[in-house]
């Protein structure tokens, strides 16, 4: 897809972001977690992307809200639970769980959780790229300058497509089956391609 038609689809996302009270009050909130590089990600973006498009409640289907952020500097679990706590208070009214992750943290509990190691991510883009599909490898945010900034390394389009495809960098054909028969079964409109297209 050329740059002007994936410039036309990130306005077409930032324009159903806005329209959604609850991603809007998410993003200002998360203005005050004074953390310099982050992306509120995947998720809660994509459900009510497909939600609008599906003529659904804005906010159905979504458990949490997922916010990731880079420290390389301090990978201790006491750093990473400073924000977190920082964020129970901010978002306290909020009734979603709010999933705060430091991506420079996640080969250290990686293999523990999902069964297989993991390199360290560079950055917190990096950390998106290995996200499970090309639709929710995704983050945004809203600077302080009322600019929003948009990371989608596969592009917009299979998310507007409403479409599931699996991003093989990362994760096994099992968990990818697991989450796309659970969003199908939440938005039965949705096209999943097998792992092998």
């Amino acid at each position: 897809m050329d740059n002007s038609a994936e410039q036309i689809l990130e306005q077409e996302l930032i324009a159903r972001i806005t329209n959604s009270d609850l991603l809007m009050k998410i993003f200002e909130k998360a203005q005050h977690l004074e953390l310099d590089h982050y992306y509120i990600g995947a998720g809660c973006i994509v459900q009510t992307v497909w939600n609008q498009l599906t003529n659904r409640d804005m906010n159905y289907g979504i458990e949490d809200i997922d916010i990731v952020y880079f420290n390389g500097m301090d990978l201790s679990i006491e750093a990473e639970d400073e924000v977190i706590q920082t964020g129970k208070d901010i978002f306290s009214d909020i009734p979603y769980k709010i999933d705060i992750k430091n991506q420079a943290r996640v080969h250290l509990w990686y293999g523990d959780k999902f069964g297989f190691e993991i390199e360290p991510y560079q950055s917190v883009e990096d950390g998106i790229c290995s996200w499970p599909t090309t639709a929710t490898s995704l983050g945004v945010r809203l600077e302080k300058n009322n600019i929003w900034k948009v990371y989608a390394p596969f592009g917009l389009s299979d998310l507007f497509n409403l479409t599931v495809r699996a991003n093989k960098r990362l994760i096994t054909e099992q968990i990818f089956m697991k989450k796309a028969n659970k969003w199908k079964s939440k938005w039965p409109e949705l096209i999943v391609h097998s792992w092998s297209t």
